[in-house]
């Protein structure tokens, strides 16, 4: 990691607060967690913002994992996509599916509402903007308030994608790399060579 890693000794009253609190809620201070203390009024909002759309949002949980896992691969955030893949397809995202996602191709989900899902997500990434035909099926499938949570998803994972690419969070060396195309924090050419970022 490109940041030093605060012991408990070296945080101030807020930050030792933060790090009760989040590894009260999550088991640990990991990943990401670790760079969002160096500023602890950031660390606060993003923890509160990130257990919502992981344990709140009207979504269902599949769902969920599906937005997280989506915005890893578009980060080529392999910290995030490695700690949630499990858990994705244990809430029902199918196993095919997310090795589609992981090669860049266009999955097959089991039900109409999950590819409207998939879709409207996609385009908001891949495209920054939505189509009236893909936005139409995704909110007569979710309906308002699962639309704008599935934005605060996305932009909740996006910035854990920035967030763990930018300081370069611990890759777990006990993982298989998770994407054809990245090794460490580069881009891996088809050829083997690796190109910068």
């Amino acid at each position: 990691m490109r940041l030093p890693v605060l012991s408990t000794e070296e945080m101030n009253e807020h930050q030792q607060e933060l790090h009760a609190r989040i590894t009260a809620r999550r088991g640990g201070v990991r990943g990401p967690f670790r760079v969002w203390l160096q500023s602890p009024e950031l660390c606060e909002r993003v923890e509160s913002l990130g257990a919502f759309v992981r344990f709140d949002s009207d979504l269902p949980k599949h769902l969920r994992e599906l937005t997280l896992l989506m915005a890893a691969r578009n980060w080529d955030a392999q910290y995030s996509w490695n700690a949630h893949v499990k858990a994705a397809i244990e809430a029902g995202v199918p196993a095919a599916a997310v090795d589609a996602i992981a090669e860049r191709r266009t999955p097959e989900f089991d039900n109409e509402a999950d590819t409207a899902f998939y879709t409207f997500c996609q385009e908001v990434l891949e495209k920054h903007f939505v189509s009236d035909e893909t936005f139409a099926a995704a909110h007569e499938h979710f309906g308002s308030q699962g639309l704008v949570d599935a934005i605060g998803s996305l932009g909740n994972f996006t910035m854990l994608g920035m967030c763990l690419n930018t300081f370069q969070v611990d890759l777990q060396a006990d993982r298989e790399p998770p994407f054809p195309d990245i090794r460490g924090f580069a881009r891996v050419s088809a050829g083997g060579d690796r190109s910068q970022p």
